[in-house]
């Protein structure tokens, strides 16, 4: 299988590799659509190793991670949940959204992020020591997280961090044109359009324009809708329902395009 295209922006990949090699946990931060998922696949392709992701919301919890007893008919059977069956088999977890989990998954984290990299399954009464190969990678947008959805100090530093954002105008339109083989000068407006908009905190908007975003406006276009009409859709849409927002968002649009 192909490796997924990803665009070094910084050192990025130099303090995975490090972190990697010392089996150190590590948190990448940054908004919505830069790049941190797609990051951490090309990784893991880079290295073999499998990648378990685990999407995080105010339900997960402690168990969803470890496992659970389950049964089928008479039996009753254990099944590890992804962070078990990371562990055991030296995979690289994922949990994505880390913040938006609630406190007791944080606590079962503990002793896989020290000296000890070990997890402790209660419900077993067995304490299962990490494998060589196991890296817990966590990803954390604090761009929105706010008040009880903050990371404590204490969770933050059981982890090396990487920051991500937005890349530069160049380098944002060689990726939108990489992923879609859209025309340089579509990606070219869309990167700036994007400028635009994050650069008016005035609008409100939640979250700003990704390049994920970006990606998939010029797969429409490529796919032979009219540019305005795909900004509209894949781009206006989905960043706001407020009319007056909306309306403001298509005038900069049709501005840049």
């Amino acid at each position: 299988m192909a490796a997924p295209y990803y665009r070094p922006v910084g050192k990025e990949v130099e303090i995975f590799d490090a972190a990697a090699a010392q089996r150190l946990p590590l948190l990448l931060k940054g908004p919505t659509g830069s790049g941190k998922s797609r990051f951490l696949e090309a990784m893991a392709q880079r290295l073999g190793r499998r990648l378990i992701t685990v999407v995080c919301n105010d339900e997960t919890s402690a168990i969803d991670l470890v496992g659970r007893y389950l049964v089928k008919g008479s039996d009753t059977y254990w099944l590890d949940g992804p962070l078990t069956t990371a562990v055991r088999s030296g995979a690289i977890l994922y949990i994505d959204e880390i913040a938006e989990a609630r406190p007791d998954t944080m606590v079962v984290l503990h002793s896989l992020t020290d000296h000890r990299r070990e997890l402790f399954v209660e419900r077993l009464g067995e304490t299962i020591a990490g494998h060589v190969d196991f890296l817990l990678v966590a990803s954390f947008n604090p761009g929105y997280q706010k008040g009880f959805k903050e990371l404590k100090p204490s969770t933050r530093q059981r982890f090396i961090a990487i920051d991500f954002n937005y890349p530069r105008a160049e380098i944002e339109a060689e990726i939108v044109q990489e992923e879609t083989g859209c025309e340089a000068q579509l990606a070219q407006r869309l990167v700036k359009l994007a400028g635009v908009i994050r650069a008016r905190p005035e609008l409100g908007l939640a979250e700003t324009v990704s390049t994920r975003l970006l990606v998939s406006v010029a797969k429409l276009v490529r796919n032979g809708l009219p540019p305005r009409l795909a900004v509209h859709t894949g781009l206006v849409l989905p960043l706001s329902d407020d009319a007056d927002t909306v309306t403001a968002l298509q005038d900069f649009a049709n501005l840049v395009l």
